[in-house]
C-alpha cells in the first residue's frame, strides 16, 4: 500500500501529465487551424481571381488570427470577408485559453511553488534544543503545541508537502519541510539535540518513523499512537517508547468518569503518592450537606479540591449545598480514599448497569474496563462483525427507542455516547436525557469546538480525542503532569511564585486574576500539606491548581512570567 507522500508525488506526475497533453493538444489543433486557413485563402483568392504563394497565406492566417491586421492583404467578396472574421475570431479564442494556459502552467505556476517551497525551512536552527518534534498537524498535535507555548517549550511540525507548511508557518506554527522516511529529515530537525519524537500517523507510517529515528538517536523519548492492538508490539520493536491506543484510552477514561450508584471513588489520576479521584454523591449521606458540613463529615484526611456538576467547576465555599447531581474531586492517598469509601460508599446497593452507545474501538475499550470492575454493560451496535462474542450486546440502532429499551435504559445508571461521529453523539445525547432525566450522560467529543454543544444537551461529562492525546503525550514529555477533570480543565502543579509567598492560602486574589483556583499547597513530593493557613516561602513547595488553559496562561503571565 502506498504511503501519503507517495499518493501525492503520484497525483502530482499526473496532474502534469494532464497538463502537457492538454498543452500538446493545443498546439496541434493550432497548426491544424493556420493549416486550414491558408489552403481556405488560397481557395477564396482564386474566386476572387487573384494568386498569393504560400508563405504569403501563411502570413495573413496568422496575422488574422493574432488581431494584428496591417492590412496590406484583404478580401474583397463578402464570402472572403466573412471568413476573415471567422478566423480573427477562433485564433482571439484560441490565443485566448493557450496563451494564459502555457504561461500559467509552464512559468508562473513553477516560479509560485519555488518561492513557496523556497520561504519554508528544511531545517531548524542550529542553537535550537530542548524541542519537540511532530510529524503531523492534527487535533491531538495542535492540543500539544497549545500546550508548549504555554510552558514555553519550542516545538517543530515536519511536513512533506511545501504547500501546507506554508500555510501552516502562515498561521504561526514553527514547520520544516521533509521526507518522513528520510533520515536527512530527522537530522535537520535537530533529532539529537531535540526532548521528545510525537507522532500520530498511520500505524505503518509511525512504524518507518520510529524506526528511522531510533537510528539516529537512542536517548530521545518516542511516544507513538497506533490504531490497531497488534501494531503496539510492532512499534514498541521499532524503538517506541510509548504506544498510545487513543481509542482505548479514550473509552478506558470515560469508563472512569462513569460514577456509577454506589456513591464509590474512582481514580482518575495522581501526583506521586497523592491520588486525584472522583465520588458521585447520589444515595449517600453526603447530599443536602453544604461544602463545610462535609469537611468535618471527611475526617479520613480526604481533602475536597473542587465540586463539578455537567462539566461546570465550582469552587467549593463553605456554605454551598451538595445535591444528588455533584461529583466531588477529592485528593489523598490509597489508603485514605478506601477509608472514604468504606465511610460513604452504599454497599448494600450493587452497581447498576451501564449503556454504551457504539461497539467501536472507544466503546470496546469501555467495555473491557467494566469488565475488569465488575460493573454490569450492555453495548448497542449496528454492525454485528464489530462486536467480540463475549461482549454483551444489543444489535440494532442506538437512535430507535426499541433497541434502548431492550438494552436496559430505563435500569442503566449510566449512558457513554461513544459515536465518531460528534453530529450523532449530540442527538444521542439529547434524546437519552429526555428520556431519562436522571440519568448520568458521558459522551464523547471527536473536534473540541462540539464539547460545550454537548454540555448543553445535557451531558455529565465530556472527554475528546484531542485532550485525552494530548494530555497523554504531555504527561510522557514530563514537563509537568496532568489530570482532565472535565473537558476544558485541568489540575495541575507548579511552583510557589514569589510573589505569592507568605499570603493567606484562602484570602488571595489569584482566582479573582486569573481565573485559576488554587485547590491545595504540596511538598516536592506531591504530598498535600495539612492546615497550611499561608503559602509558603519553601522553593521545594508547589501550588496545585485547577483551571483551563485561558486560565492557566493568565496565572502564568501574572506570576510565572514564562511568556517572552
Amino acid at each position: 500500500m502506498p504511503t501519503p507522500r507517495e499518493l501525492l508525488r503520484l497525483v502530482t506526475i499526473r496532474q502534469r501529465q494532464r497538463s502537457v497533453r492538454l498543452m500538446l493538444w493545443m498546439v496541434l489543433a493550432l497548426v491544424a487551424m493556420i493549416a486550414a486557413y491558408s489552403i481556405a485563402f488560397h481557395y477564396l483568392m482564386a474566386l476572387e481571381g487573384r494568386s498569393f504563394s504560400w508563405p504569403s497565406g501563411l502570413y495573413w492566417a496568422l496575422t488574422t488570427m493574432t488581431t494584428l491586421g496591417y492590412g496590406d492583404i484583404t478580401f474583397e467578396s463578402d464570402i472572403g470577408m466573412l471568413f476573415s472574421v471567422f478566423v480573427l475570431v477562433s485564433g482571439v479564442l484560441l490565443f485566448l485559453m493557450l496563451l494564459p494556459f502555457c504561461i500559467i502552467q509552464f512559468i508562473f505556476a513553477p516560479w509560485l511553488n519555488q518561492r513557496e517551497a523556497a520561504r519554508t525551512p528544511r531545517r531548524v536552527r542550529d542553537d535550537l534544543t530542548g524541542h519537540l518534534v511532530l510529524t503531523r498537524m492534527d487535533a491531538v498535535t495542535q492540543t500539544v503545541i497549545a500546550r508548549a507555548r504555554r510552558a514555553n517549550i519550542p516545538h517543530v511540525v515536519i511536513v512533506e508537502d511545501a504547500k501546507h507548511a506554508g500555510s501552516l508557518q502562515d498561521e504561526g506554527y514553527q514547520v520544516m519541510v521533509g521526507p518522513l522516511d528520510s533520515p536527512r529529515t530527522y537530522r535537520n530537525a535537530g533529532i539529537d539535540r531535540a526532548v521528545m519524537l510525537a507522532t500520530t500517523q498511520p500505524d505503518t507510517t509511525n512504524t518507518n518513523i520510529t524506526f528511522t529515528v531510533r537510528q539516529l538517536a537512542s536517548d530521545i523519548r518516542v511516544v507513538a499512537t497506533a490504531d490497531r492492538k497488534a501494531s503496539v508490539d510492532v512499534l514498541s520493536l521499532a524503538g517506541a517508547d510509548h504506544v498510545i491506543q487513543l481509542g482505548s484510552t479514550l473509552g478506558t477514561a470515560m469508563a472512569s468518569r462513569v460514577l456509577g450508584t454506589t456513591g464509590r471513588t474512582r481514580i482518575v489520576g495522581n501526583f506521586g503518592q497523592t491520588r486525584i479521584a472522583e465520588a458521585g454523591v447520589r444515595g449517600t449521606s453526603l447530599v443536602a450537606l453544604t461544602v463545610e458540613q462535609a469537611r468535618l463529615e471527611m475526617s479520613c484526611g480526604v481533602r475536597l479540591l473542587a465540586l463539578v456538576e455537567r462539566g461546570n467547576l465550582q469552587v467549593p465555599h463553605p456554605h454551598t449545598v451538595i445535591d444528588e447531581h455533584t461529583t466531588l474531586i477529592l485528593a489523598g492517598t490509597l489508603e485514605e480514599l478506601e477509608q472514604y469509601d468504606e465511610r460513604f460508599a452504599v454497599a448494600c446497593e450493587d452497581e447498576s448497569p451501564v449503556l454504551i452507545l457504539g461497539g467501536g474501538r472507544v466503546g470496546r475499550a469501555a467495555a473491557e474496563e467494566f469488565i475488569n470492575r465488575g460493573v454490569p454493560y450492555t453495548i448497542i451496535e449496528r454492525l454485528p462483525e464489530r462486536i467480540p462474542s463475549h461482549l454483551n450486546v444489543v444489535h440494532g440502532d442506538a437512535a430507535e427507542l426499541d433497541n434502548l429499551q431492550a438494552a436496559g435504559l430505563g435500569n442503566a445508571s449510566t449512558v457513554l455516547v461513544t459515536t465518531h461521529e460528534d453530529d450523532m453523539n449530540v442527538y444521542l445525547t439529547l434524546y437519552c436525557r429526555r428520556l431519562q432525566p436522571d440519568i448520568q450522560i458521558v459522551a464523547r467529543a471527536t473536534h473540541e469546538r462540539n464539547v460545550s454543544t454537548l454540555y448543553r444537551a445535557g451531558a455529565d461529562g465530556v472527554l475528546s480525542y484531542a485532550t485525552i492525546g494530548a494530555i497523554t503525550i504531555w504527561n510522557d514529555l514530563h514537563a509537568g503532569h496532568r489530570i482532565v477533570i472535565a473537558e476544558g480543565v485541568e489540575l495541575f502543579l507548579v511552583p510557589v511564585p514569589s510573589t505569592l509567598a507568605g499570603h493567606a492560602f484562602h484570602d488571595t486574589n489569584v482566582r479573582a486574576q486569573t481565573g485559576c483556583h488554587i485547590v491545595a499547597i504540596t511538598d516536592n513530593d506531591a504530598v498535600i500539606l495539612d492546615d497550611t493557613e499561608t503559602i509558603p516561602a519553601d522553593p521545594t513547595a508547589k501550588l496545585m491548581i485547577m483551571a483551563d488553559r485561558h486560565a492557566e496562561r493568565q496565572f502564568r503571565e501574572h506570576y510565572l512570567k514564562k511568556y517572552p
